[in-house]
């Protein structure tokens, strides 16, 4: 009895290993900030959803050089992000809204 129970074990082992997990990848991108000084820093997108009603809408979740921001809303067309209290802020140089907007090339329209 003891071996059937191995066996089982065993089999399960097999199964629980060989079954595929999704992939957590994010999308990065590196900036520079200053070419003569060799500064950047690194944009990621940890997640993101693209509005049904607003197609040039993204509520998106980022990571500046590793330090995560809260959700915010991207407008595309009006180049500006929303924060979660209402804030509207335009996009800046280098903003991870142009990394969105241009990554998903969903710019004004």
């Amino acid at each position: 009895m003891n071996w059937i129970r191995i066996v089982a074990l065993v089999l399960f082992l097999i199964l629980n290993l060989s079954a595929p997990y999704p992939a957590f990848a994010s999308v990065c991108r590196n900036y520079d900030i200053d070419d003569r000084l060799h500064q950047h820093y690194q944009i990621c997108i940890i997640s993101i959803n693209r509005s049904a009603k607003n197609y040039w809408e993204y509520r998106a979740a980022v990571s500046v050089d590793g330090v995560k921001r809260p959700t915010e809303v991207y407008n595309c067309r009006e180049r500006v992000r929303v924060q979660n209290n209402g804030t509207i802020l335009p996009f800046e140089h280098k903003d991870p809204g142009e990394m969105i907007c241009s990554f998903f090339n969903s710019s004004r329209r």
